[in-house]
């Protein structure tokens, strides 16, 4: 019996009840596609009532997932509501979707969502992309050239992360040097206790000092040059 053969058995004995798709080991062992397709030929609106996560529902089917995406009213991406991410609704500790009190547009419906997105959309229009395409060129170039040869190294930090990052701090023309907050705060948002933080307070405190990064940022800009970025 191969691997594949024994997950997939393995798989099909889990009551549907208790099938648990945000377990992020079935993805870390490449397993999760087995757990997808038993719940789109079985039950492809799923709820799973108890995770480390708390309470959710799986949407596995592409036009059930396009019904959920463009019905605002009934399914809702507002933190009020419980915000975009597991975790939201109920737990006061997370407060998901608010960055522990500071909104994020991408947790809110429209029409403020469609107001705040057409302040940022500019920004990456093709005609300012290419405003900044010699920076980002200049930019990953170095990346690359810093690669050593003839010896191991950690491409995801050295280039997927870095790469990524850079690109970001281009984006925001956040300061150089300190671009891997960018990293640790993107890695921060999605972390529960125990991974990646060790407590919930760790958690708010990391946010809040992002918060209050990008606020001094926006600060130090308000009346100034109009440039290509982000908070400019």
């Amino acid at each position: 019996m191969s691997a594949n053969q024994a997950t997939r058995i393995d798989v099909n004995k889990i009551p549907l009840d208790e099938m648990d798709v945000s377990d992020p080991v079935l993805f870390q062992n490449d397993t999760i596609g087995e757990y997808f397709r038993r719940l789109r030929a079985e039950d492809p609106v799923n709820y799973c009532a108890k995770s480390p996560n708390g309470p959710y529902w799986s949407v596995t089917k592409f036009n059930d997932i396009v019904r959920v995406d463009t019905d605002h009213k009934t399914f809702s991406s507002d933190s009020a509501n419980g915000g975009i991410v597991l975790g939201g609704l109920g737990n006061p500790e997370r407060e998901f979707g608010s960055m522990g009190g500071l909104e994020m547009f991408i947790a809110m419906d429209p029409p403020k969502h469609d107001l705040q997105r057409k302040v940022v959309s500019p920004v990456v229009a093709p005609a300012n992309l290419e405003a900044l395409e010699p920076i980002i060129r200049e930019r990953a170039g170095a990346i690359l050239d810093s690669l050593p040869i003839g010896e191991e190294f950690d491409w995801v930090d050295k280039v997927s992360i870095e790469l990524t990052t850079m690109t970001l701090a281009t984006l925001f023309d956040f300061p150089w040097e300190e671009r891997r907050k960018l990293t640790r705060w993107s890695d921060v948002v999605t972390s529960t206790p125990g991974n990646g933080v060790e407590s919930w307070d760790q958690w708010k405190q990391e946010l809040m000092e992002c918060g209050m990064y990008f606020k001094d940022l926006w600060d130090q800009r308000v009346g100034g040059e109009q440039k290509h970025d982000l908070i400019s």
